[in-house]
């Protein structure tokens, strides 16, 4: 489901993972290449209308795999190793953007942010498709770990370290 349908069906992930994302401006993107090893890679992420968007370079590896379907998973970056900030992770598959409004608005978002924006045609722009959502939290020596997913919707469990 786009940005916009998982923001209404799980706001206890998506307004953090949208916080996050919007203070960091960056994520690491994890995909699969053609012959099916991982790859990870930092990606800018921006909002753009309805959409969390993944703009990247003509022709970037992650960019391929992306058009050839690869699943992908966007993983925001610690500062360190402390992890005082939850982990927000979010999977899925990337949809292109051709549309020319729908390239416009990214271009908007991110000129807005950094007073840059590539021209056309010169990128590729995908919009995140979420099938699953996870937050993960060190925080007051307790492991918090809350899923979701449209099948099972919304669960948490804690461990408490010994």
């Amino acid at each position: 489901m786009r940005w916009s349908e998982f923001t209404a069906a799980c706001p206890e992930i998506a307004t953090p993972a949208r916080e996050r994302f919007v203070r960091d401006e960056l994520a690491l993107l994890g995909t699969v290449t053609r012959d099916g090893w991982p790859r990870i890679s930092p990606c800018e992420v921006d909002f753009a209308g309805d959409d969390l968007v993944l703009g990247m370079m003509w022709r970037s590896p992650k960019a391929l795999d992306l058009r050839r379907g690869s699943p992908l998973l966007v993983h925001s970056v610690q500062p360190d190793r402390h992890a005082a900030r939850p982990d927000i992770k979010l999977s899925g598959r990337g949809l292109e953007i051709t549309d020319p409004a729908g390239r416009r608005a990214f271009q908007e978002a991110i000129r807005a942010r950094i007073e840059w924006a590539p021209d056309e045609p010169s990128f590729h722009l995908f919009a995140l498709d979420v099938e699953r959502a996870a937050v993960l939290s060190f925080a007051d020596e307790r492991e918090t770990v809350t899923l979701w997913d449209p099948d099972r919707g919304l669960r948490s469990r804690t461990k408490v370290e010994e």
